[in-house]
């Protein structure tokens, strides 16, 4: 029987969650990777986060989106796998705010993280 679990998000672009994980210092491996989970268990994952403990962390493609994958017995992040999540999808937010709007022509020309943890963005487009 299977241990592992999958967690739905809404992440869908793969270089900002990779940049939403390097923001936060969190150490992964790109590709096709194998997660590895109770008795020598694998699920394939786009993205892999090794734990200390043998057991990993993975970001899978089901067609939709990047779903979490990970046997969570074996858990062992500083922060629930709810405040991960967050954590991870608060900085993919970001990213993908601030690529999205690049992409049609503006800039950040602010930006301010707030006492709750909120970040407040400013982006400004000059015109001729």
């Amino acid at each position: 029987m299977s241990h592992f679990s999958q967690i739905k998000t809404q992440i869908r672009n793969l270089e900002s969650l990779q940049d939403a994980l390097t923001d936060l210092g969190i150490t992964w491996k790109p590709g096709d990777q194998q997660v590895r989970g109770y008795r020598g268990q694998t699920h394939e994952a786009q993205i892999a986060i090794e734990q200390k403990n043998g057991y990993d962390i993975g970001f899978r493609w089901n067609g939709k989106e990047y779903e979490l994958v990970a046997d969570l017995q074996y858990w062992q992040q500083n922060l629930s796998v709810d405040g991960f999540l967050r954590q991870v999808t608060q900085r993919y937010a970001y990213h993908t705010v601030v690529k999205e709007t690049a992409r049609v022509g503006f800039q950040v020309a602010e930006q301010q993280k707030n006492e709750d943890g909120s970040i407040r963005l400013v982006v400004q487009r000059w015109s001729a």
